[in-house]
């Protein structure tokens, strides 16, 4: 191998490491199609920088990153590989709708949690699967900070909830309706107000398409991306 080749070789090494360092992605595939598969771990960090020590997904990494993977034309799928407590409202809505808007295959894979807006990020894919050990935690929106105490606060609090609930509602299988009673449903958690779904129970109420691990994931996606060329 000559000096050259070796240092391209040696560069795609690094830029394929800054990759994974900086948005847990890594472009993988054979024979079958090549597909990007995108991790969102932790906590989805907003429009606010979260303290170092929390693990967390930056949507101004997750973003361009999903319109490259769009409009390469040697990427022929996404694998949405998920594990995170929830986060910003916003910044999951806005990953979660790009995911959705996207022609190219999209297949999620929820493992140890998908919880908050989370839900959201895992039914945004043309398919979602979950392990049977994983559990989705499905509760009304927090705020933190100041709230005012005037009726347009709770107004404004009930239209960020509408917008999750019809997120979700149209792009799984649940009901408005059933979905809303997971959403308040006071005898679950302690002390607090939602429903913590597992793995057969997200697929059971419509919210996860199927039961399965990564493998299963990777051979749908294949099968859609070949579907797609056809």
């Amino acid at each position: 191998m000559s000096e050259n080749e070796n240092n391209g070789k040696n560069e795609a090494i690094n830029e394929e490491y800054e990759s994974i360092k900086d948005m847990g992605g890594v472009e993988v595939g054979g024979s079958r199609g090549k597909f990007f598969c995108i991790s969102i771990v932790g906590q989805i960090e907003g429009h606010s920088v979260l303290p170092p020590q929390t693990k967390t997904t930056k949507y101004e990494h997750i973003l361009p990153k999903l319109v490259s993977v769009e409009e390469d034309e040697n990427i022929d799928g996404l694998l949405v590989i998920l594990n995170t407590v929830g986060g910003d409202i916003e910044a999951g809505l806005a990953i979660a709708e790009v995911i959705a808007s996207m022609k190219k295959p999209t297949v999620s894979l929820v493992l140890g949690g998908g919880h908050s807006i989370g839900v959201p990020l895992a039914v945004s894919a043309d398919c979602s699967f979950i392990v049977p050990s994983a559990t989705m935690t499905i509760h009304p929106v927090r705020m933190s900070g100041t709230v005012i105490g005037v009726p347009q606060m709770f107004d404004y609090l009930y239209k960020i909830q509408d917008r999750i609930i019809n997120f979700v509602v149209s792009h799984s299988e649940i009901s408005k309706e059933e979905f809303s009673t997971l959403l308040f449903e006071t005898d679950e958690i302690a002390n607090d107000v939602g429903t913590v779904l597992f793995g057969e129970e997200a697929v059971s109420h419509g919210v996860i398409d199927k039961v399965g691990g990564l493998s299963d994931a990777i051979e749908t996606l294949y099968e859609m991306i070949a579907k797609s060329k056809n």
